[in-house]
């Protein structure tokens, strides 16, 4: 029946494309102003003829199949001009797409051909010109007409989808028909033309949870209850075909990942069939873990989320669960601290619950469970507790050694009750001021107390079971065992013109006794003092007094100061007095009462000059004197002058001194410069720097040339002769100047043995071993004989 439906659709395709002129067009002209019969050629030879009233020299299209398989052209169609009498005199040109290497006409017939295999898809129509003209007069019979060809579809595409694998997700329980995904495919097809392009989808993978509608190409869920802890991810394969899925269509395939997502449809359960058990020392510290317990969900994310709670009234106060959001435990915490000797297990009911809940399934099964927790306080051997976190305790500063003054105590908590013996913690009772009894735990002094050096004593007393100890704060009572005295030093100065009953001193008191009610001084003048008295005392009745004149006028000259005995009085038990001296000075005081002169200490003092004023004052004119002291020393040195005062003059300079030298060898103690001038010392003239025991014949030397007479430089010598000896400077031995004028082309040679022009062996040496053991050394040097030498 397919195959029949198929040969009946192709049968109407065929008629209605040949009524429509698609496999031939002939183009004839009858002739006149009506001209035109269009013949169609039928699929069986029948010629089919067409009136028509206009010319028929113009057209719009023809229609080519594509893909053509035959061995020969494929023929488009026909061009022929009703001025052709068809002796071949009319020649058809043809030109436009493809003109030339895709389609050919023949120029005497007209018949177009096309030379390649066409393809629709890489273009659907070309448009072309024709035109018919005479070859004997090379005029135009036929102007140029456009015409189109146009690519007949057929189907050779296969539908093709947008994505070679798609992904989604559906919720888990979803019901029938829920959408989950449009796929889409596309056919290159013509979609105007037949079926080629239409396209119909079904499923091939995924049955029987899943399904496609054929049209659209949705998926939607097939299966009911789909539970994704049974299942979680699913490959669907969906089929794309054209000619509307008719047999013969082509087809293409894709795939689509499906994951179920999680929904909250699974309450939490405890696995431990409900009951749990921890044991905790009763020492444990509030915060401090007791257990965890840990409920299972087969759900994922935030559908596993589980908060937890104890919902028995036992342990409410005593315990805390929490949830750990990164493990969703619970964790049991202690709230406060446990005593085995008061409770010793805790039996506890908690719940857990999913924090999100799906209302969907709520209906279904509860969404919470509960456990039993049994918690069981484990025995600590503890140490004793003091009944009193502190103690306060008072004694007064005058009891004797011995006395007790309180006592602690401490009581074992374990059930044994074991005895408590008592010390004091050395490190807060460095002296061993007190101490304890160690079976009872009174604590009593052991050295005396007093109030004003340390009024608190801050002492630990242990339990030394466990060295428990407990903070025990001595306060020190004050007794009164100091008497009063003035607050400051007073410096009180009277007018020499004072009147009597002049108030010159407001004074008060101080005790280091600290009294329950405060303190209360009274003042008056000592009894020695009141008679002939010079000054009086006056109390206020408020701790302070003040100090009167008695007399009318004081003379410094007479006396510069007065001595005021005060005695002072406390209001503790037993009474305390004291006699305090005041100090008056005599003063003289311009008419408003302002001090202007008094004694020489008080000048002093009025003048602000401390003693370390004048300690400074005094450093500082002794540091002046010794600069200046200094100062005159330097003056007073003189600078002596150098031999050459200019330092233009760089003549030569011999210093001779009268001591032994080290031969020609001592280069430093004389300049050698003055032995080059031969006029400079006579042939018979000794040296000076030394004392010959005998004299010795001179010794062999050149003659020496005398040097020309000169007056510049006989000048030159005598007056400089004449500075030296008048110069009040000169170093107080002999000295020698020699200075040298020889000039140019001089005749003079050299005195010096270090130049001399003879060798060693023309002068005698053997003198110097006859000067004596100062010369020595030379006589070794020089004075040897010539085998010595060689040797």
């Amino acid at each position: 029946e397919d195959t029949f439906c198929y040969m009946r659709s192709q049968l109407l395709i065929l008629v209605w494309a040949y009524h429509c002129g698609i496999t031939l067009g002939v183009l004839r002209t009858i002739g006149g102003v009506r001209r035109g019969t269009e013949g169609i050629s039928g699929l069986y030879g029948v010629d089919v003829l067409l009136r028509r009233s206009k010319r028929g020299w113009a057209w719009n299209q023809f229609y080519l199949m594509e893909e053509y398989t035959g061995d020969s052209l494929q023929y488009v169609g026909k061009l022929h001009s009703d001025q052709d009498p068809g002796d071949g005199s009319v020649r058809y040109v043809l030109i436009g797409d493809g003109a030339g290497d895709i389609f050919t006409i023949d120029p005497r017939s007209g018949d177009i051909h096309a030379v390649k295999r066409l393809d629709r898809e890489e273009r659907a129509s070309y448009t072309l010109r024709a035109r018919a003209v005479s070859n004997k007069t090379g005029r135009s019979l036929e102007d140029w007409t456009n015409f189109t060809i146009k690519i007949h579809d057929i189907n050779d595409n296969e539908p093709k989808f947008t994505k070679a694998v798609y992904t989604a997700s559906v919720p888990e329980m979803s019901d029938v028909g829920t959408s989950v995904l449009a796929v889409t495919a596309n056919d290159a097809d013509d979609l105007s033309y037949g079926n080629s392009a239409r396209v119909v989808y079904s499923i091939l993978e995924g049955q029987p949870y899943f399904s496609v509608e054929p049209h659209t190409g949705i998926i939607r869920t097939a299966l009911s209850n789909m539970n994704r802890e049974n299942r979680e991810h699913y490959q669907v394969v969906i089929q794309a075909k054209d000619m509307a899925g008719q047999m013969g269509g082509l087809s293409g395939t894709t795939t689509v990942s499906i994951t179920l997502s999680d929904v909250n449809d699974n309450p939490p359960r405890f696995p431990q069939a409900g009951m749990y058990q921890f044991n905790v020392p009763e020492t444990a510290a509030p915060g401090s873990t007791v257990g965890v317990v840990h409920a299972t969900d087969a759900d994922i994310g935030k559908n596993a989320e589980m908060d937890y709670k104890i919902i028995s009234m036992e342990g409410q106060d005593v315990f805390n669960i929490s949830t750990n959001k990164a493990t969703q435990e619970g964790v049991i915490t202690l709230i406060k601290p446990l005593d085995y000797e008061s409770k010793k297990t805790y039996t506890i009911r908690i719940q857990v619950e999913n924090r999100y809940l799906d209302p969907r399934f709520l209906v279904m099964v509860p969404f919470h469970d509960t456990a039993m927790v049994k918690i069981i306080v484990e025995d600590v051997n503890e140490p004793p507790a003091f009944q009193r976190l502190a103690y306060v305790m008072e004694v007064s500063e005058n009891a004797p050694v011995g006395t007790i003054i309180g006592s602690v105590r401490a009581v074992d908590p374990d059930n044994n009750r074991s005895p408590v013996r008592y010390s004091i913690d050395r490190h807060t009772d460095m002296d061993r001021v007190f101490n304890v009894h160690p079976g009872n735990g009174s604590v009593f002094i052991q050295k005396q107390l007093d109030r004003e050096e340390q009024a608190w004593h801050n002492i630990s007393v242990k339990a030394e079971e466990f060295r428990d100890r407990v903070p025990v704060y001595v306060r020190v009572l004050d007794v009164n065992d100091n008497p009063p005295s003035f607050a400051a030093v007073y410096e009180t100065f009277v007018c020499e013109n004072a009147k009597p009953g002049q108030m010159i001193q407001t004074i008060s008191a101080t005790d280091p006794d600290n009294p329950i009610g405060g303190h209360r001084f009274s003042f008056r003048l000592a009894p020695e003092a009141s008679i002939k008295a010079n000054f009086t005392v006056r109390d206020n009745n408020n701790t302070t007094a003040m100090v009167l004149t008695l007399r009318n006028g004081y003379s410094r000259l007479q006396r510069s100061s007065y001595l005021v005995p005060v005695v002072i009085s406390d209001n503790g038990s037993p009474i305390l007095s004291s006699t305090n001296t005041l100090t008056v000075r005599v003063c003289s005081c311009d008419r408003d009462g302002n001090m202007k002169l008094c004694s020489t200490d008080a000048l002093a003092l009025t003048a602000g000059l401390s003693t370390g004023a004048l300690v400074a004052i005094l450093l500082c004119v002794i540091i002046l004197l010794m600069i200046v002291v200094l100062f005159t020393a330097l003056r007073r040195q003189r600078k002596k002058e150098p031999l050459i005062i200019s330092k233009e003059d760089v003549r030569d300079n011999v210093v001779s001194y009268n001591d032994e030298g080290g031969g020609e060898e001592d280069t430093q103690a004389f300049d050698i410069g003055t032995l080059r001038n031969p006029e400079a010392v006579e042939e018979t003239k000794q040296r000076r720097d030394i004392i010959p025991e005998t004299m010795y014949p001179p010794l062999r030397r050149p003659h020496p040339v005398k040097a020309r007479d000169n007056a510049d430089v006989r000048d030159f010598i005598s007056q400089r002769l004449q500075d030296n000896d008048g110069d009040p400077t000169a170093p107080p031995y002999d000295s020698l100047a020699t200075y040298a004028y020889e000039g140019n082309g001089s005749v003079a040679e050299s005195l010096s043995s270090l130049e001399s022009l003879t060798s060693d062996a023309e002068q005698d040496y053997n003198y110097l071993s006859e000067w004596g053991p100062r010369f020595k050394k030379l006589a070794d040097m020089y004075g040897g004989d010539e085998s010595d030498k060689d040797s």
